[in-house]
């Protein structure tokens, strides 16, 4: 007897294409994210777009607009469910899964980051330090050897480097940079107090802090009703 024919399988569901998320409200994500954990410890297990945004400093409209990216529209009268709002922001921002750092440049600023034990603790491992410095190559950061700079080929390819972070002095940021790209890293957080460019592929953020306290200090100014200085060199 001839073996029986299996029924024809229905062909899988296509995927659903992602949504585009805009870049602010991805900027905004963190906020509601640790938001939402303060809540979820303080016991709560839903939480109004109202709250939210009252929390995390934004208007109520901006959180409804921003979460309705991600699939959620809350429940009238009830709000929104907080775990399940947590999942779905840790699951958009990749928080899911650990994704390994490496910090080239140890000086004070890099000391400093690699000791932060926070980190990892968010799913960001630092497990891999570079420098330039024979004096501080071969030493040992918060458990992990200093590598050289000419080493990130390899280092990258060891530990799967998902993010760098560059610490060191402006002069050599661009070129950390450059090597970080060829050795295959996509995410790149900048400290160095300069503007580096990267390939349009590459995700470059970068943190001044001279620029922060300058923002800081105009507020604090117009706070105080300090007179503006006007012993100031004029840019032009």
């Amino acid at each position: 007897m001839a073996a029986s024919t299996p029924p024809a399988q229905p062909p899988a569901p296509a995927a659903r294409p992602r949504r585009k998320i805009p870049e602010a409200t991805v900027a905004r994500l963190p906020l509601y994210l640790r938001s939402l954990f303060e809540s979820q410890h303080a016991g709560l297990t839903t939480i109004s777009s109202e709250r939210l945004a009252e929390l995390a400093g934004v208007n109520a409209a901006k959180v409804r607009k921003d979460l309705s990216y991600l699939g959620s529209y809350g429940t009238r009268g009830v709000g929104y469910d907080v775990e399940y709002l947590l999942f779905q922001m840790s699951r958009e921002l990749g928080l899911t899964h650990d994704w390994p750092v490496a910090i080239v440049g140890l000086g004070n600023l890099g000391q400093a980051l690699a000791n932060y034990g926070g980190f990892g603790d968010r799913g960001y491992p630092i497990v891999a330090l570079c420098d330039a410095d024979p004096a501080v190559v071969g030493t040992t950061v918060n458990g992990v050897v200093v590598r050289h700079v000419d080493d990130l080929p390899a280092v990258a390819a060891q530990h799967g480097i998902a993010i760098g972070i560059i610490a060191t002095p402006a002069g050599a940021a661009q070129d950390v940079a450059d090597r970080l790209v060829a050795a295959g890293v996509t995410s790149i957080l900048n400290f160095a107090p300069t503007v580096i460019s990267v390939p349009e592929e590459v995700s470059l953020r970068k943190v001044d802090l001279a620029v922060e306290l300058q923002i800081l200090s105009f507020y604090q100014q117009r706070r105080s009703g300090s007179p503006v200085r006007t012993d100031v060199a004029s840019a032009d």
